[in-house]
């Protein structure tokens, strides 16, 4: 009997198998593995069906779009198109969809079909396409993306895994979904920092397909490298509207020959389909990397605000097909200053290739920039040359760069990078502007410099001989001789700063005023060596202050004539308006008025008051404002003061007293205008005849409530020759209290008299014992800022 070995024991443990050698009829772990084959296969063959039936309902909507029928009617149109053509349904299906579409899926069909024919004849590529496009579609995330491209498309063209990487806005890579790696390797790389070099970087960074046939011979890093170094790589950039949103990556186990255009064609439809999913892609919380922040435009705006060199906040423009063609610049910051003098509203909201045509050629600024939003990838540079944003005069083109991307917009930074030249630019311009020219003088050997502004300032060519310090006086008015000599005594001898005004008498006989600045230096034996210093042309500083003594001389004069006649003014006021006056004697009446002057002087003004017991036994009551201020103002107070007093003799009723003060305003005091109020008290019958024009209604305090009264119609004094002015009656009753009083009492700048009325109701409701404490209330309370005066009268019935 032979010896038994190791492997007959092993063969003896085994369990025997069934017929035909199948492990399912022969133990439990066998059955259980064909039960998950078998329940694998259906679900796959469920999935397929259910994106076939998306495909077939897509086709049937094409056919009841183009035969103009019902869906039932278009779904046995293609069965019976397909039993003709001896397709399946769901072929012919494929095929009206890339009739109707003629897009890019459509146009890579044939050759995904050359190239997969082979590998599978018992599927339809076209079918198999589209079902790619129909799962990338219907992905919930960027992994089932993953997994529809693989399965359903690049399988057929011998690719055995796939990365779709998130490029992050600092230039990072995220990797957003994988399949066919494991989850230990996809774990491994689930983010690449900036700046370090893959083959998904590649992609990334030159933006158009990278197609490598041995992934070992780049020495590029990338995922799954050490279980297929020998196999293929391509990196192809999903983007749309100019941006990049990430990389697709593909992995054959084998060299990659080269590849057809249409098969580069197909993958970059793949790669297309992918960047809609990237556009929303967003990190999970806890990764490594720091989440995509999409800043509003707003917030880079301020930040471009805030900071001290010239910055370009840029939007992208796109085409009416969504291609990049243009950056809109949104904001330009306070530091940018336009090389064509175009103030930044005009620069804000154009087009940066119209703006500045030469941005295109400028070290290739703009293909910068277009990369840089493509990208994510920041660019920095030294010494860039920027003539389209620069003025070259006075400051140097030459600036270091900085590009950025944040969110959908990108910053552009620039600073001048010759900052000596650009101070001794700037001290040139200075010296212009201010109208300096400096100089320096050699004791010792004779050698005078000057500037070119110095010898403007002496009106001499430059070609001619400076002036030396000694020969000054006999260059200046003789009148200036005497400060000119101390000064260059204090200069020469005693060797210290010193400087001097004077009288410049250049040879066209001009003379100019001018202030000489000048300081010695010194050798280490306190010996004189050199004098430096500088001229300035004051003379329009000079007449500056030679006119503003002559001013500052009239004002004094204007503003003490102002004061005598604000004095005049105020006097006769006061006069004809005292503040307070004497109670009137009428049985059954309580008359108190009030007059507040204008708390500006320049502001007296022609509001006025009477309060007088006509020879009939009524009483007058009137307030008026005469518009404008001054003595103007005062004296026509006077006039309509008067005369309303000596019209009111007549007995006529305050409608009619009105209309011929009207008419003494509109012909006899050189056409003023004026608003009041008149009122006539019976105290026998407690009744008020009233009439207005143009002024505010008297107000009637009853009990606790106080309201204005009913208006009545009038125009205001002296705006034509003839008016007719309503009156009213109003019957008061015991302890009524009737308030007249001007605007000053309630204007204000900022509210509307409506409210400063509403204001002046509560202070009148709460009354004080007597009518005079509630007079002095009115005023003390009111919130009147106007600085106008103002002019009260009160009657409380007893």
């Amino acid at each position: 009997m032979p010896p038994t070995t190791d492997e007959d024991a092993k063969a003896s443990d085994d369990p025997p198998a069934g017929p035909g050698g199948d492990l399912s009829s022969a133990s439990p772990v066998g059955r259980l593995a064909a039960t998950v084959e078998r329940l694998s296969r259906e679900v796959r063959a469920a999935q397929a069906e259910a994106e076939g039936r998306a495909l077939v309902e897509l086709a049937k909507g094409v056919l009841v779009e183009r035969l103009k029928c019902g869906p039932a009617q278009a779904a046995r149109q293609l069965a019976q198109l397909a039993e003709q053509a001896q397709v399946t349904p769901l072929e012919l299906a494929v095929d009206v969809i890339n009739q109707a579409a003629k897009d890019r899926m459509s146009e890579v069909t044939e050759a995904f079909l050359a190239a997969t024919r082979a590998a599978d004849e018992t599927e339809s590529a076209a079918v198999r396409l589209r079902a790619a496009e129909s799962g990338v579609l219907a992905a919930d995330d960027t992994q089932a993306v993953a997994d529809a491209l693989l399965e359903q498309a690049l399988r057929p063209l011998g690719a055995v895994a796939v990365a779709i990487w998130a490029a992050g806005s600092d230039g990072s890579l995220t990797l957003a979904g994988s399949a066919g790696f494991s989850p230990a390797e996809a774990a491994r790389w689930r983010y690449v920092p900036p700046d370090v070099v893959t083959v998904a970087r590649r992609g990334l960074i030159e933006r158009e397909g990278q197609w490598i046939t041995t992934l070992g011979e780049t020495g590029l890093p990338s995922i799954g490298l050490h279980h297929h170094p020998d196999g293929g790589r391509a990196a192809l950039p999903a983007g749309t509207g100019g941006r990049i949103h990430g990389v697709l990556e593909i992995a054959w186990p084998a060299p990659l020959a080269p590849q057809r255009p249409q098969i580069v064609r197909q993958v970059e439809a793949l790669a297309e389909l992918c960047a809609h999913t990237l556009e929303m892609y967003a990190p999970p919380r806890g990764a490594a990397q720091e989440p995509r922040v999409l800043p509003d435009v707003a917030e880079l705006m301020d930040l471009a605000d805030g900071l001290h060199d010239p910055t370009l906040v840029l939007v992208p423009h796109l085409d009416a097909d969504g291609h990049l063609v243009d950056f809109r610049i949104q904001h330009v910051n306070s530091r940018f200053l336009d090389p064509a003098g175009r103030p930044r509203a005009v620069v804000n909201g154009a087009l940066l290739l119209e703006a500045y045509p030469m941005a295109a050629g400028d070290s290739e600024l703009f293909q910068r920039i277009e990369r840089v939003y493509a990208t994510g990838e920041p660019f920095r540079a030294r010494r860039m040359n920027l003539t389209a944003l620069v003025d070259q005069v006075p400051l140097s083109a030459v600036a270091d760069i900085s590009i950025s991307r944040h969110g959908m917009s990108v910053l552009l930074i620039w600073r001048i990078e010759d900052e000596a030249a650009r101070l001794a630019s700037l001290l040139q311009h200075a010296q212009r502007l201010g109208r300096i020219g400096g100089f320096e003088e050699n004791v010792l050997t004779g050698e005078i410099t000057w500037n070119g502004q110095l010898f403007d300032l002496y009106g001499r060519p430059q070609t001619s001989t400076p002036v030396a310090l000694e020969e000054l006086p006999a260059h200046a008015h003789p009148d200036d001789g005497v400060s000119i000599r101390r000064f260059l005594r204090t200069l020469l001898h005693h060797r210290r700063p010193a400087a001097a005004a004077f009288r410049l008498q250049r040879p066209d006989g001009v003379t100019r005023h001018i202030r000489i600045v000048a300081e010695p230096v010194l050798d280490t034996d306190d010996r004189l060596l050199l004098v430096r210093g500088a001229y300035q042309d004051i003379s329009a500083q000079h007449w500056t202050e030679v006119a503003l003594a002559a001013t500052r001389d009239q004002l004094a004069h204007t503003e003490q004539q102002a004061t005598e006649r604000n004095r005049l003014t105020l006097q006769l006021q006061h006069a004809i308006m005292p503040p307070t006056q004497a109670p009137l004697q009428v049985s059954g009446l309580q008359v108190a008025v009030r007059y507040r002057p204008a708390e500006t002087e320049q502001l007296v003004g022609g509001d006025w008051y009477d309060a007088v017991v006509l020879p009939s036994g009524k009483v007058l009551l009137c307030v008026g404002d005469v518009a404008g201020h001054g003595i103007e103002a005062a004296t026509s107070m006077v006039v309509l003061r008067n005369a309303l007093r000596g019209l009111a003799v007549t007995g006529a009723g305050p409608g009619q007293l009105l209309s011929w003060l009207n008419i003494v305003a509109h012909h006899l005091t050189g056409a003023v205008t004026a608003t009041a109020v008149c009122g006539l008290y019976d105290p026998v019958r407690r009744t008020l005849r009233w009439a207005r024009a143009g002024h505010l209604p008297p107000v009637l305090v009853r009990d606790t409530e106080a309201a204005p009264l009913p208006l009545v119609k009038g125009l205001l004094l002296g705006a034509v020759p003839e008016a007719v002015y309503e009156e009213t009656e109003l019957q008061l009753a015991p302890e009524d209290t009737l308030l007249m009083y001007t605007d000053g009492l309630v204007e204000r700048r900022d509210r509307p008299v409506e409210e400063s009325l509403t204001h002046l109701l509560t202070t009148a409701r709460t009354a004080p014992s007597t009518l005079d404490q509630q007079l002095d209330r009115l005023l003390t309370y009111s919130k009147s800022d106007t600085d106008d005066d103002t002019c009260i009268v009160g009657i409380r019935v007893g």
